[in-house]
């Protein structure tokens, strides 16, 4: 016998209430049961993005393809959707279009991820899915790192009051970055949907590269960077050459 309940819920920070006849200054709690699938995915062979880009752009498809920068011929495709089955269906079909079959995937560096909360957020719906595709989209966040990591199961046993100030030192570098305009984090959960079994993905978009770099480099002297991940990578880096809002 167990008391566990599954809870299959996203729960943010508490927001002024909306029910009729509330009082003024009255909160009530978030809870949304919808979030972000975003995948990357990344293709050998592409020395020429233009029927790429052509053949997503003519199915409609939101993303962002990436030039490689360690590989002048390959290319990175992120995509999204709140709904999974896009992946196994629309997505698919394009991918397997004439533009992309000659393509050679790069599986060391596919994610797989979900978007999540950390139960403060002010804006849970804005949070889970849109904040995730405006940093993607921002014609301004010319350069992309993408990353996979996976914490030591010693952080899990932690108590929820330690893990919370470890997450809260690691939280003010990225706030500070995104504050001064210098990087914008994408956080996604990749529990059981990523071929190495990692925990999380990390997407930084930036007007330049060299900030990317001091953010992840600013994070290894925390807490929970030092003591408590057990692998990171391997570190996509990207240069936005194509963006899509997409179509329904």
């Amino acid at each position: 016998m167990t008391d566990f309940q599954p809870d299959m819920y996203e729960h943010g920070g508490p927001r002024p209430s909306r029910a009729a006849g509330a009082k003024p200054g009255a909160t009530e709690p978030q809870r949304l049961n919808r979030r972000l699938f975003m995948q990357l995915q990344v293709f050998a062979g592409a020395a020429d993005i233009a029927p790429l880009s052509a053949g997503l752009e003519a199915a409609g498809l939101p993303g962002v393809l990436y030039l490689d920068l360690q590989d002048a011929h390959s290319v990175g495709l992120l995509s999204w959707s709140d709904d999974p089955e896009y992946f196994a269906t629309r997505l698919r079909a394009c991918l397997q279009g004439p533009a992309w079959t000659g393509l050679q995937p790069r599986r060391e560096f596919s994610l797989f991820g979900r978007t999540y909360a950390l139960g403060h957020e002010p804006d849970l719906e804005d949070w889970l899915l849109r904040h995730p595709v405006r940093a993607a989209l921002a014609e301004e966040h010319a350069w992309a790192v993408w990353y996979p990591l996976r914490r030591k199961g010693a952080f899990s046993a932690l108590p929820a009051e330690e893990q919370t100030a470890i997450l809260r030192e690691h939280g003010r570098i990225g706030h500070a970055f995104g504050a001064a305009g210098l990087a914008q984090d994408i956080r996604l959960a990749c529990f059981g949907l990523d071929r190495a079994d990692n925990d999380f993905i990390i997407g930084l978009a930036g007007r330049e590269l060299h900030p990317l770099s001091a953010c992840v480099q600013a994070m290894r002297k925390t807490r929970q960077t030092s003591q408590y991940i057990a692998s990171m990578g391997p570190f996509f880096i990207g240069r936005a050459a194509w963006r899509s809002a997409g179509r329904s």
